[in-house]
C-alpha cells in the first residue's frame, strides 16, 4: 500500500523545516526568492544559456546542427546533457531525477515526473512506456512532494487508431484487438493511481485525436473519480470551444456524482493546427486572438473555483497575469493558499519568478521535470525552443530576470 495518508499538501512546518510566509502578496518580481535555489556559478550558466536562446535565429541553427550531429552519432552527447538537457530535465531515469525532486521540495515545490521519450510507435514501445509511467507512480505514491503523474495516449497509442477512432472509421479486427489494448494500459495507469492514491494527468494533443482522448478521460473518471479527483483531463484554451466544453463536461461530472478533474493549459500546437485547417480546408480551432485565449483562460479559473466542490484544477502556465488573476480571485473567495485542490505548474528550467515566489507564499506548486535518455528526450527539448520563441517575450523576460538577480548580488557584496 501507498505510504501517502492522502492526498493533501505537506504543512509549511513539516517541508525542510521553514515557515512559509502565507501574509506577504505574492510579487514575480522578486528575483531574490526565484533564484534563491542557485549558487552564483549555476546562475551565471543558465544566464548564458537564456542569453543565447533569446537569439531565434542561433536556436534555429543550434537545433539544425544538434539534429545533424545526432543523426551521424557524433559525440556531443556530454555537451547536451550539460547545458540544455541539465536545464530542462531532470536526468535519464527517475533514480537519476532524485537530486532535482529533493532540490525543489527543499523550496516547497512539487514535482511532476514526466517521461518524455517520444517519437517510437510499436507495440512493445507502447507497453514499455506503460511500464515506466507505472514507476512515476509508484514513486509519487512514496510522499507528497510529487503531487502528480502524467502521461500522453500517444505514447502508449498509435496516433494513426487514434485519429481512425475520431472520425468514425470501422475498424477491422486487427485495429479492434490494438484500441483494446490502449484501453487496457490507459486503464491500467488510472487504476494504478487510484489505488496508489496519485493523481494523473492525461496531458492534450493535436485537435483530430483530441476527442478520442477526451473520451478515454472522462470514462476513466467516472472509474476512478467518485471518492475524489485522481484523473485530470487537460483543457487547451486557445482552442474556442474549450470553455465551453468544461462547462458541459462539469455538469456530466456533478450529474454522474464524480470529480472534475482539470489541467488548464492555453495550448502547444498553434502553427501545426493552423496549418492543417488550412491545407485540409475546414474550421480553425483555435481562437482569433491570443487576447481570446487569455481571456477564456482567465474565465475557466473563475469557473473552477465558483464550482471547487466538484472541480479540482492545476493552472499550467507561464503567463503571470493569469498566476496572478487566480491568486487574487482565492483570496475573493476566501479560498486558502495551500488548498489542496488548486495548484501551480511550470516547466523546470523556467518561469522560476512564478514557482518559487507561489511556493514561498504558501500556494501549491509544482515543476514538470522531464526525464529519459539524452537521445530520446531531444524531440521534446527541440519543442521547448520551439515554444520558448512561440511564446511573446519569454526568453526575453527570463534573461531579464537573471540579469536583475545578478545585478542585485553584485551590489550586496
Amino acid at each position: 500500500m501507498s505510504n501517502r495518508s492522502n492526498l493533501m499538501p505537506e504543512t509549511a512546518e513539516r517541508v525542510a523545516g521553514v515557515k512559509l510566509d502565507e501574509s506577504r502578496p505574492v510579487s514575480f518580481e522578486d528575483t531574490s526568492i526565484a533564484f534563491s535555489c542557485q549558487s552564483n556559478f549555476k546562475l551565471r550558466k543558465t544566464y548564458w544559456l537564456f542569453a543565447l536562446m533569446n537569439k531565434g535565429w542561433l536556436v534555429n541553427i543550434g537545433t539544425f546542427f544538434i539534429k545533424i550531429a545526432l543523426r551521424l552519432r557524433l559525440p556531443i552527447k556530454f555537451l547536451i546533457k550539460n547545458t540544455i538537457f541539465e536545464q530542462f530535465c531532470g536526468g535519464e531515469s527517475i533514480n537519476d531525477s532524485e537530486r532535482t525532486i529533493r532540490h525543489l521540495q527543499k523550496y516547497h515545490v512539487g514535482t511532476i515526473l514526466d517521461y518524455s521519450v517520444e517519437g517510437e510507435e510499436t507495440e512493445k514501445s507502447f507497453d514499455e512506456t506503460t511500464l515506466e509511467i507505472l514507476r512515476t507512480i509508484e514513486r509519487a505514491s512514496e510522499s507528497s512532494d510529487i503531487p502528480f503523474s502524467v502521461f500522453k495516449i500517444t505514447g502508449i497509442a498509435s496516433t494513426e487508431l487514434l485519429e481512425a477512432i475520431q472520425i468514425g472509421d470501422s475498424l477491422d479486427k486487427d485495429q479492434k484487438a490494438e484500441f483494446d489494448r490502449v484501453l487496457k494500459r490507459v486503464d491500467t495507469l488510472c487504476r494504478r493511481a487510484h489505488e496508489r492514491n496519485v493523481r494523473i494527468f492525461i496531458d492534450a494533443e493535436e485537435s483530430w485525436i483530441q476527442d478520442t482522448i477526451d473520451t478515454l478521460a472522462y470514462e476513466m473518471m467516472d472509474r476512478y473519480n467518485h471518492e475524489r479527483p485522481v484523473v485530470y483531463n487537460t483543457y487547451q484554451m486557445y482552442r474556442w470551444e474549450s470553455l465551453e466544453h468544461l462547462r458541459r463536461d462539469a455538469e456530466e461530472a456533478r450529474a454522474k456524482g464524480y470529480y472534475l478533474g482539470v489541467k488548464l493549459v492555453r495550448g502547444a500546437y498553434l502553427e501545426k493546427e493552423r496549418l492543417r485547417a488550412h491545407e485540409e480546408e475546414y474550421q480553425d480551432p483555435i481562437q482569433p486572438t491570443k487576447e481570446d485565449t487569455d481571456h477564456d483562460f482567465n474565465a475557466a479559473i473563475d469557473f473552477c473555483l465558483e464550482n471547487r466542490d466538484i472541480v479540482s484544477i492545476c493552472l499550467g502556465t507561464h503567463n503571470e497575469y493569469s498566476c496572478q488573476y487566480c491568486v487574487q480571485h482565492m483570496k475573493d473567495y476566501g479560498i486558502a493558499p495551500g488548498d489542496p485542490h488548486i495548484y501551480f505548474a511550470q516547466l523546470l528550467g523556467m518561469s522560476d519568478n512564478i514557482s518559487y515566489n507561489l511556493a514561498n507564499a504558501g500556494y501549491n506548486v509544482a515543476k514538470y521535470v522531464p526525464y529519459g535518455p539524452v537521445e530520446a528526450v531531444m524531440p521534446y527539448l527541440f519543442r521547448r525552443a520551439d515554444e520558448n520563441k512561440s511564446i511573446a517575450g519569454q526568453s526575453s523576460r527570463e534573461f531579464m530576470l537573471i540579469s536583475n538577480e545578478l545585478k542585485r548580488r553584485k551590489g550586496c557584496k
